[in-house]
């Protein structure tokens, strides 16, 4: 008999699970509470720019493996777009100064021994200040590893660690900053490549892993909010779904719970969570990007942190955005669109405009909070834990969702052959 494996939650970490596991024999059950796989990662048509747009600006890089295969897997790798080699525009718009890192495609950082592909006005022993975080523990603050300040920091560490983190990156966990850099800058051009999903992540990331469970007879069901489990002798025996919609499950049935933290701690009361989140800014603008202008930009000394060019439209990302959060729209677009012109050399009046804001984006990666991140297991013997809020050893990411996905599917996989 064919055992089902019951996944809570169609964002990405629970995708990512439902696609392993069904690739490994079970015969899988999504069950999304509201009407449209993603999560926090998906996009959909925005009627003020009349564009299909992305909730989110989220960044991949070519070293991030485990998201790479989840795309490969449902057919849609090709869809992450990027350079050749790991090269990064920056633009200081107080100063008007623009420069390029360029990482290479190499297996090693040895751009940092050539003083045109490095930070401009830095040497070797600024980025040799940067090794505590490569053994920092994860209780430890980036502060009090390295040094917050100077060329460096402000022009490469601080853009860097603020938008992985989502934290002032002092306040930030050097463990988690230290999984960063070994991963990324540490690892060479080869693992640095900027990847967008040019089309969009739903199309790259999201329908077709549900189109890729429907298509082999699996099943993903939105608008099907788990209420509650039944529980009997240390295992989880029914799904309650409210009223009658209730599903037995039968001995060799699993589930994987990929849920916000809120919603898992309501669901498995004395789990530990992450209690303080972070919001992420993000704009986007009806504006034809001019030729040439970089897939992506960092800005330095603005509101904005990043700036994406898309067909047909310039997008933003600020990370740590809970001080924009209630600004007047309006006011904000403007603010955000005079750092465009400034960054990507266009001008013009403001043109029609999206702001989203996502107040709990991702939990705070602050040592204190990262210390209640629970791992994959739980104390029910066929519930396991999924998403990027779980104890990845990396902050909130794409990378770290897929990572859970992939981790719980493997312990579901593991018990069965034990």
């Amino acid at each position: 008999m064919q055992n089902t494996a019951h996944i809570i939650g169609a964002g990405i970490s629970g995708l990512s699970a439902a696609v392993r596991l069904g690739n490994a024999g079970y015969k899988v059950a999504v069950h999304e509470a509201t009407h449209q796989a993603g999560g926090r990662c998906r996009s959909y048509f925005d009627g003020a720019t009349n564009l299909m747009i992305d909730n989110g600006n989220h960044l991949l890089l070519s070293g991030n493996s485990h998201a790479r295969a989840y795309a490969r897997a449902i057919g849609t790798e090709a869809g992450l777009v990027g350079p050749d080699s790991a090269q990064f525009p920056f633009v200081d718009i107080k100063t008007g100064q623009r420069w390029q890192i360029d990482l290479g495609n190499g297996r090693w950082p040895a751009w940092v021994l050539d003083e045109s592909r490095r930070v401009p006005d830095t040497g070797l022993t600024d980025y040799l200040k940067l090794a505590p975080l490569i053994w920092a523990s994860e209780q430890t603050l980036v502060g009090k590893s390295i040094p917050c300040e100077g060329t460096l920091y402000h022009r490469l560490v601080q853009p860097l660690l603020l938008a992985a983190l989502n934290v002032d990156p002092p306040e930030g966990s050097a463990g988690l900053a230290g999984a960063i850099v070994r991963e990324t800058l540490l690892a060479g051009g080869q693992a640095c490549r900027p990847l967008i999903a040019r089309d969009g992540l739903s199309a790259v990331l999201i329908e077709p892993a549900v189109k890729f469970l429907t298509e082999r007879g699996h099943t993903v069901q939105l608008g099907h909010e788990l209420r509650s489990f039944v529980t009997t002798d240390g295992k989880v025996s029914a799904l309650n779904f409210g009223g009658e919609d209730v599903v037995q499950l039968a001995a060799g049935d699993v589930i994987v719970m990929a849920v916000p933290p809120r919603a898992a701690t309501s669901l498995l009361p004395g789990l530990t969570a992450p209690t303080e989140f972070r919001a992420i800014v993000n704009a986007h603008f009806r504006f034809e990007p001019p030729p040439g202008s970089a897939p992506i930009l960092g800005v330095i000394g603005g509101v904005v942190e990043w700036l994406f060019a898309f067909p047909n439209r310039l997008s933003v990302t600020i990370s740590n955005g809970d001080r924009l959060v209630d600004m007047p729209r309006e006011e904000l677009a403007q603010a955000i669109w005079s750092d465009v012109c400034a960054a990507g050399g266009v001008s013009g009046e403001l043109p029609p405009w999206q702001i989203v804001r996502e107040r709990r984006a991702t939990f705070a990666a602050t040592p204190a909070q990262n210390a209640l991140r629970p791992g994959p297991a739980t104390a029910l013997k066929n519930l396991f834990l999924a998403g990027d809020w779980t104890a990845t050893g990396l902050p909130a990411t794409i990378e770290g969702s897929v990572r859970s996905g992939d981790r719980a599917a493997d312990l579901v996989l593991a018990a069965k052959g034990s």
